[in-house]
């Protein structure tokens, strides 16, 4: 099969195209035949040795995958699934194995290009918002709103009944208006440092923009860190400030994977694809994803 490895850390360049083996999957493994993968900041940070989780290279990238399960434990073949296929990933190939539990049937209603968008970022969203305990009549602040973590964001706590407020440069606000956001900060041209009273802060830009975020949330609030490395504050830091705090992690579910694909196929969340490129352009789909401009998700599919 093909796959896109490296065999080094360092920057998009060290992707390339390879041929491996077919993998076979152990108990309770499932072997997926990938029809999309997703790309995640966390997988370029992974490519970098930023975070070093699968030790040194090579390995093969890919947190969220969308395919056919083609054999293995859980579900029949021909199922059409879709999941967070961690710890193992490996999306960016043609096969991969993961644990049926890291699995779920993908939504009826949307391709697999689009549901690979959805495991990482729409799970993220999902256990933290639950972690807070988000809910109505909140205000909630989601930073980088017009990013494929942001836009999914945004719709998960308004289904909470949140009032929403997001951060996007000027010409992304009616973009991110779109997904439901209540208010939208340039923040560009205002420091959200000024914002007070936010219940819940989602923070996925980090450096001193977590800092400023930090700042707008209440005694008692929740600040929800999901940048990883460069989260930019510190446990300490939120306590001093009353603020309860999680350096968040996602984990795999198929139990939630199962609710999100719910919500898509009853029309009440929608995932944003901004670009699809060829298993083979894995580097240029990194370099894209790197520039923090693009809208919505980047998608690896063929």
């Amino acid at each position: 099969m093909r796959a896109i490895s490296q065999r080094t850390f360092g920057g998009p360049e060290v992707l390339e195209l390879v041929e491996k083996d077919r993998p076979e999957p152990g108990a309770g493994e499932v072997l997926v035949r990938v029809e999309a993968a997703g790309v995640n900041p966390a997988d370029y940070k992974i490519r970098s040795g930023a975070i070093p989780i699968f030790g040194p290279p090579p390995f093969v990238l890919g947190l969220d995958v969308s395919g056919v399960v083609a054999g293995g434990a859980g579900f029949a073949v021909g199922d059409e699934v879709y999941g967070l296929p961690f710890p193992k990933a490996g999306a960016y190939a043609e096969y991969l194995t993961a644990p049926a539990e890291t699995l779920a049937l993908k939504p009826k209603t949307i391709d697999h290009t689009a549901a690979a968008g959805l495991p990482t970022a729409a799970l993220t969203c999902w256990q933290a918002f639950e972690l807070a305990s988000v809910s109505a009549g909140q205000r909630v602040l989601v930073q980088a709103g017009a990013g494929g973590l942001g836009h999914l964001g945004i719709q998960l706590a308004k289904l909470r009944g949140a009032y929403v407020i997001a951060t996007a440069r000027a010409v992304n606000h009616d973009f991110v208006r779109g997904f439901g956001a209540d208010e939208v900060i340039d923040y560009t041209e205002t420091d959200i440092g000024t914002l007070r009273d936010i219940d819940v802060v989602l923070e996925n830009a980090g450096g001193e923009a977590a800092v400023r975020s930090l700042r707008t949330v209440k005694r008692g609030g929740w600040f929800l860190g999901i940048a990883g490395p460069d989260i930019g504050v510190s446990e300490e830091e939120a306590v001093a400030r009353g603020v309860r705090f999680s350096d968040f992690h996602v984990a795999p579910s198929a139990e939630d994977l199962a609710a999100i694909a719910t919500l898509v196929d009853d029309g009440k969340l929608r995932v944003h694809v901004e670009h699809v490129l060829p298993l083979a352009e894995a580097a240029k789909a990194h370099e894209l994803l790197e520039t923090n401009r693009t809208r919505g998700k980047i998608i690896l599919a063929g």
